[in-house]
């Protein structure tokens, strides 16, 4: 039976990773807490495939907005660094990820997909995982899609503009309006 995560301390992670200069570094959300950040972290199946080259670039041509919620983003797949690397060396017309403003991680040994939940086993790639963590490291949203759908930044960014407002926000909320 799956464990609710939301309202808890986020499984804590530490990865190789592709930095937006592309060069070979770590992440980990604890640097991202030390730092008082907001943290975006999502989950994708592979590299070099249809889907994930939208959302990917659509969440990097996206990300001023991010970083001015205080918001760090970081994508992950099961994918080497070598292998991201070579991804973003690929010109967005050639259905590479081109030049990111946010890092990429490797989880290679599948542990932090696993602790997220979102893990095809038998596969050993991940599904489209979505989560939003607080600076203090409270899971604060979760979204798991199916891995033929992308994800909608605009919403992203609203539910992170939610999350910020420590308030009740009804349906169909947006940024700028009253809450509850």
């Amino acid at each position: 039976m799956a464990e609710r995560m939301v309202g808890r301390q986020a499984p804590r992670f530490e990865m190789d990773a592709v930095l937006a200069n592309k060069e070979f570094g770590k992440v980990s959300l604890e640097q991202n807490m030390k730092d008082d950040k907001w943290t975006v972290l999502f989950f994708y199946p592979m590299d070099f495939t249809f889907v994930c080259p939208t959302e990917i670039t659509a969440m990097s041509d996206r990300y001023d907005e991010f970083e001015d919620l205080d918001a760090e983003v970081i994508a992950v797949s099961t994918d080497t660094i070598h292998t991201h690397l070579a991804w973003i060396n690929t010109e967005r017309k050639d259905n590479g990820l081109g030049d990111l403003n946010y890092p990429v991680a490797a989880d290679t040994n599948h542990q932090i997909s696993r602790d997220y939940g979102v893990l095809i086993e038998e596969e050993g790639v991940a599904l489209r995982g979505l989560f939003i963590i607080s600076p203090e490291g409270e899971l604060q949203y979760q979204t798991v899609f199916h891995n033929n759908i992308g994800r909608d930044v605009d919403e992203t960014l609203r539910v992170l503009q939610a999350l910020q407002t420590g308030g009740l926000c009804p349906a169909n909320w947006k940024p700028g309006q009253a809450t509850l």
